[in-house]
């Protein structure tokens, strides 16, 4: 009886109370070769969306706009899936009312975008256009010098491995030389091939599995090298990555021990 009542408090958890939730995830990440005038940039990253998953309709979105300016960040970077296509008891939400809400982002160094799967599946040129009519800059496989107290750096956004013609190699030769280097890209997979001219990958689309089972570990992560980008700050041979969980849900609405996040980064 007990182990009955213990796994339905455990259920209404995680289909009710967890996806509901939104943290803020704050992390200070040392990188190697990021000039000291560049120290304590902060970046908002955000991803995932998937407005129109239950619990992460448009009056969600709007609550979490608010709670991203009010951290005051210095870029706002998006990395994709704002819309859905394959949630349970979801809806279908168009772009350009999603983009009305993200218009509201602001920062003093811009608010950047890259498309997902999702938002490709649903027309993504129709998506970019949403976007950019509401004040957003979409990356797709372009750059961006940015200035910060007195020294640039380069952001490039990576176009989505569902549509990217590029190898890794041919990305990082768009970006600006002689800079340090951000990469914002949907899926984190492509980390793997980039070298060390990428200061730092910025993904998302793992959705950190929604479920991180006790023991057992991420079950279930949408990546060909499972769970080994699926969720956090991941750093091989010198190289550094960071994979926010994202906000809403793919195909089940279930979320335990990954709540909702905003990712706030401050570069060391």
């Amino acid at each position: 009886m007990l182990l009955a009542l213990l796994g339905v408090a455990l259920a209404v958890h995680a289909f009710f109370v967890e996806p509901a939730r939104l943290v803020v995830n704050r992390q200070d990440l040392r990188l190697p070769n990021w000039p000291a005038e560049l120290s304590g940039v902060r970046v908002a990253l955000i991803s995932d969306l998937h407005v129109g998953s239950p619990h992460w309709g448009l009056p969600r979105l709007r609550d979490l706009v608010q709670r991203v300016n009010a951290e005051q960040p210095d870029l706002i970077l998006l990395a994709g899936d704002y819309l859905i296509n394959d949630v349970w008891f979801g809806k279908h939400v168009a772009a350009d009312p999603i983009a009305l809400e993200l218009g509201q982002l602001h920062a003093p160094l811009g608010v950047f975008a890259v498309l997902g799967n999702h938002d490709w599946w649903n027309d993504g040129p129709k998506v970019r256009a949403a976007l950019e009519a509401h004040g957003l800059t979409v990356l797709d496989d372009e750059v961006r010098r940015l200035h910060f107290n007195g020294k640039n750096f380069c952001l490039l956004g990576v176009r989505d491995e569902t549509e990217r013609q590029r190898s890794a190699q041919q990305e990082l030769e768009l970006a600006l030389p002689g800079m340090p280097l951000l990469v914002l890209t949907h899926e984190p997979d492509i980390f793997a091939d980039l070298n060390e001219r990428a200061t730092l990958t910025l993904a998302g689309h793992t959705h950190g599995g929604q479920v991180d089972l006790p023991l057992l570990g991420r079950r279930i992560v949408p990546s060909r090298f499972g769970s080994r980008y699926a969720a956090g700050h991941i750093v091989e041979n010198g190289r550094h990555l960071f994979v926010t969980t994202g906000v809403g849900t793919s195909i089940v609405p279930i979320r335990f021990r990954v709540p909702p996040e905003i990712a706030l980064l401050t570069l060391r």
